[in-house]
């Protein structure tokens, strides 16, 4: 009925804080801090009472269709195109075609939650690798673990025309490191250059090493 308004809770409220403004009882800005709002907005909606009166009150938004809402027709028919003619591209590429083909222009995240609601969408989910790595705790004391791996590279540059293996030892414990150059990977660089370590820094506790084959001779054992 025409003249007649529903008003919620608030509204009502700062009906009654601006009557008293009005009647000269509190003033606009003790108005505000009742209402709970910031002074300057106080002031647009004093103005919009004198204005308007009771309906000046009323919210601008109420009755009408949110514009972020996208419409229920849009939806349906975005759904159904991507159904019957795009039910393998990706959000990017099916974008790409409601806009150039259908005229239609939406936001990326718009369309992803439109078609993940309909359950048409799935986000792909990372693989889980199957490797697992464990932390392992260093050692507490020099000496109670090597590790000793060799690597092949022209370490010298220009200066040595040929590659060179560096075989290297690491402490577990301290991070010391000793190192040697030698011609190639084998068995007798693993063998010189642990009889070289052992004349610095003692025989190890324990040593490991991630390529056994390498280090390992193929010769049978002789009487």
């Amino acid at each position: 009925m025409e003249g007649h308004y529903l008003m919620s809770k608030k509204e009502t409220e700062r009906l009654k804080y601006l009557g008293m403004v009005s009647q000269g009882v509190i003033s606009l800005k003790q108005a505000s801090i009742l209402m709970g709002i910031s002074y300057r907005h106080s002031k647009r909606i004093a103005k919009r009472f004198k204005e308007e009166g009771e309906k000046g009150l009323i919210h601008r938004l109420r009755g009408k269709t949110s514009k972020r809402k996208t419409d229920d027709f849009i939806r349906n028919k975005i759904c159904s195109l991507y159904s019957e003619l795009y039910p393998d591209f990706s959000i990017a590429l099916f974008l790409e075609k409601l806009s150039s083909i259908h005229n239609i222009n939406i936001s990326r995240e718009t369309l992803r939650t439109i078609l993940k609601d309909e359950g048409l969408y799935k986000t792909k989910r990372k693989k889980k690798s199957k490797s697992v790595h464990l932390f392992r705790e260093r050692k507490h004391h020099k000496g109670e673990l090597i590790q000793i791996d060799g690597s092949t590279h022209r370490w010298l540059e220009d200066r040595y025309d040929k590659k060179l293996t560096l075989m290297g030892y690491i402490d577990d414990a301290t991070g010391e490191i000793f190192a040697r150059f030698y011609d190639y990977e084998g068995v007798y660089p693993f063998l010189n250059s642990l009889i070289e370590f052992t004349k610095t820094y003692g025989l190890p506790k324990s040593i490991y090493t991630d390529r056994h084959s390498t280090y390992k001779t193929t010769n049978r054992r002789t009487a």
